[in-house]
């Protein structure tokens, strides 16, 4: 039989290797030892690892580990570079990244080569998805560099930033973060990967080449000591990173404090949800895309498959025929659909994770066939016979390992996609569009596909909820990432506040009947748990009431109550808004009397503080059904809705200062977006605050959703920043106890904001629009197709 007539009987793929020549001969160039890029120059090369192919193990260049010194001189050239890149006009620096983006293009088949060697992805995903990516992020940021005085018009960038990018994606990664941060001006010390440094260096020889001033872009190679130098390094101005939750948290507590800006795109663990009227060869294929592009080593990786339970026999069948004709081996043959594992030691910590899973009941399946030889490589694998609880369903398993469960109705489907600690992506196949987008809403995700999967594009946000992470990369979100506003560089300490001089009276002694003010939980005035009461005195020192001294347990009960009132956030935003003017309209009805509450305490006349919290209630009321998303048009036949949702439950830690309007200015953005709260109101002068209760329930607010706990403001800040329950945090205090706060909060990776001892006055009207209003939510973008 000639070679023709076996081809047609057997339909296999022929190889179709790709040339490595013209990457192997860049390397030789640079005599395949490198040293960091640093002002413009390279340096000397140092104390050197191999990057290594992972696809046989050979070695491809020798890459400098940097050192904390290596960090500095980074960090100088950037700083040295800051002012004069910073005052270019937005159109001259548009102009250098597009002159990026147009010799990304030209070298793309270098690029592409290069990233295969080194990373081990199949030489067609480089080609056709990752280095175009890479092109339409530097082309899409030029066009924000020009544009960003008109629509971020207040905004500075924050200086030098610290940029730390994953092995999975590293080219890719590179740009997402280095064309905004160049665009709104920063200038940038970016650590690649220690496996894969090579395209990051390549990249710097293009900047080199496209006139990029020297220090804008700084490219310092090393492991993990060289990480923590840029993340601890004092005159870097922000952090982004991509990688593990784990780092993430190590990077969060290192930063806490400081001041610095950060940005975390961590794990994920994200579910693939397919119902019973779906196209099922469609959902195959978008499974094969989800779970098996880059070998699974994708944060955003579809690895739980949740499908109906009535076609789950089926799904499953289908699937695993569909996995047997999955082709694994060398990743520069354009014929193959999965290539080799980044590294050997991922290869054994996936095979560990495995035999864990085993141990605990999975039933695991892969394709007959064997793997090449002298690789990194692994084969599909499809796990099924899973509870929750099973480790292969928790933890993130980062490799070609896909978990399969059924449901049986939306709920329950809703149920087990937010079982997870993670809420980076969310994946729906439906053909009833009505279903796909009652349940998008429902999914705790940054990113949710419709009848797709791993789209992705410059002009839409994309990044995490809870332990996935904070801030949003791509689109207007992610450009705002990399500015500030620029009034808080001005910011000077805050007054230190001073205790009024204890005199020795007793409230029992009072010539009216002792009214000691209770919590506010669940809707009902509660007693606190400690039994204990806190004084509340006048600036001589003169008691003028008392509160009850809160514990971790009335902050539990406070948070209990608050989590079960999160339906306030599908609450129509027209509603919401109704009940914030409610509660200004019958404040305004006891301006006097709170007037008379705020002098009592305070001293000050506080007729203006009353005026002003009934204004700023008014002002978040009009925001309510006004601050909203948009939907962005990206390069491809779909829309993605970016859909402005709340945090969910918040804690806000008053200031001691404006005893009224310290706590309204920062519940009432936060309850216009459809959050629940935790306040705990001024320490010193918290009678503001609970004389808010019949306000409240005046005002149609319902049950849980402001809950009141009075005390020590740092202890029960601590608290709330322990509470896995407390899904962020706003702190109004001293430096010392912001950086406790930030420190404290990582247990779920909760956004936190402190004002870090500075003196934000809250009675200034900036603060009666999208500062808190940008910090009380965050963004999901539901990616819908259309057309046939």
């Amino acid at each position: 039989m000639n070679k023709i007539a076996q081809i047609f009987q057997t339909l296999d793929y022929g190889p179709a290797p790709e040339g490595p020549e013209q990457a192997m001969a860049w390397l030789d160039s640079h005599g395949r030892k490198f040293g960091h890029f640093i002002d413009g120059e390279w340096t000397k090369p140092g104390k050197t690892f191999a990057s290594r192919n992972p696809a046989n193990g050979e070695s491809l260049a020798q890459v400098t580990d940097g050192t904390a010194e290596d960090v500095n001189a980074a960090v100088a050239a950037a700083r040295a570079a800051f002012k004069p890149w910073s005052t270019l006009s937005g159109y001259e620096r548009g102009k250098y990244l597009y002159a990026i983006a147009r010799a990304i293009q030209k070298h793309s088949r270098l690029f592409a080569v290069l990233e295969t060697l080194d990373n081990g992805k199949p030489i067609r995903e480089s080609r056709d998805v990752d280095i175009p990516l890479v092109a339409r992020h530097f082309y899409h940021h030029a066009g924000w560099a020009q544009h960003l005085s008109r629509e971020f018009p207040d905004a500075v960038p924050y200086g030098v930033c610290g940029q730390i990018i994953p092995w999975n994606f590293p080219l890719l990664m590179l740009a997402w973060k280095i064309a905004p941060a160049l665009a709104a001006g920063n200038t940038v010390v970016l650590k690649p990967a220690e496996f894969t440094s090579l395209t990051a260096l390549l990249f710097a020889e293009i900047c080199d080449r496209a006139g990029l001033p020297k220090g804008v872009v700084n490219i310092v190679t090393g492991e993990g000591d060289t990480g923590a130098a840029i993340v601890n390094h004092p005159d870097i101005d922000k952090i982004a990173f991509t990688g593990s939750t784990e780092v993430g948290k190590i990077i969060r507590a290192a930063t806490a404090g400081t001041g610095k800006g950060l940005s975390l795109e961590l794990g994920g663990k994200s579910p693939y949800i397919v119902f019973e009227d779906a196209d099922i060869d469609s959902a195959i294929e978008g499974l094969v895309d989800a779970i098996w592009f880059n070998q699974g080593q994708v944060c955003c990786a579809g690895s739980r498959l949740l499908v109906q339970e009535s076609i789950e026999t089926r799904f499953i069948t289908k699937l695993k025929k569909r996995m047997s004709t999955l082709r694994v081996g060398d990743p520069l043959d354009k014929s193959i659909d999965i290539g080799a594992l980044v590294a050997q030691v991922q290869v054994e910590r996936i095979r560990d994770l495995m035999k864990r899973g085993t141990k605990e009941g999975a039933i695991i399946y892969e394709p007959d066939g064997d793997l090449p030889g002298g690789g990194c490589f692994l084969k599909p694998t499809l796990v099924t016979n899973v509870s929750p609880a099973n480790t292969l369903v928790a933890e993130e398993i980062f490799g070609p390992v896909l978990v399969a469960m059924s449901f049986r109705t939306p709920e329950e489907a809703v149920a087990l996609a937010n079982n997870t600690k993670y809420g980076l992506a969310a994946t729906v196949w439906s053909e009833n569009i009505n279903l796909a987008l009652d349940i998008a809403p429902k999914l705790k995700a940054g990113v949710v596909w419709i009848n797709g999967t791993n789209n992705f594009d410059a002009a839409v946000g994309f990044g995490g909820y809870k332990e996935s992470g904070f801030g949003r990369e791509g689109g207007r979100e992610g450009m705002g990432a990399y500015l500030k506003p620029g009034w808080e560089k001005t910011l000077k300490a805050a007054p230190v506040a001073k205790a009024a001089p204890a005199k020795d009276d007793n409230p029992l002694d009072a010539t009216h009947l002792d009214q000691t003010a209770k919590m506010y939980i669940g809707g009902k005035q509660a007693r606190p748990d400690s039994g204990y009461s806190r004084p509340v005195r006048d600036p001589a020192g003169k008691l003028v009431g008392e509160v009850g001294d809160g514990n971790r347990k009335d902050i539990r009960n406070a948070v209990e109550a608050a989590r079960g009132a999160l339906a306030w956030s599908t609450t129509a935003a027209h509603t919401r808004a109704q009940i914030l003017y409610f509660l200004a309209e019958n404040l305004d009805y006891r301006r006097a009397e709170f007037a008379a509450r705020i002098k009592a305490q305070t001293g000050d006349d506080g007729a203006g503080e009353v005026a002003l919290a009934v204004e700023r209630l008014f002002a978040f009321a009009g925001w309510a059904d006004k601050y909203d998303g948009a939907v962005h048009n990206p390069p491809l036949r779909a829309v993605a809705a970016a859909m402005v949702e709340p945090l969910g439950v918040m804690g806000v830690v008053a200031p001691a200062a404006l005893p009224l309007l310290g706590s309204v200015a920062l519940i009432a953005p936060a309850l216009a977006m459809g959050n629940t709260v935790v306040l705990v109101p001024s320490g010193t002068s918290p009678l503001s605050v609970t004389d808010l209760y019949q306000v409240i329930e005046t005002s149609d607010v319902p049950s849980g959703v402001i809950n009141i706990v009075t005390g020590d403001s740092v202890s029960l800040a601590k608290t709330l920043a322990e509470h896995d329950g407390v899904d962020a945090l706003w702190f109004a205090g001293s430096a010392d106890a912001s950086t406790m706060v930030e420190k404290a909060s990582i247990t779920n990776l909760k956004q936190t904001w402190t004002s870090r001892g500075l003196n934000y006055d809250l009675s200034d009207r900036r603060f009666e629009g999208d500062y808190f209003l940008g910090k009380a939510t965050q963004v999901k973008n539901v990616w819908i197709p259309y057309g046939a």
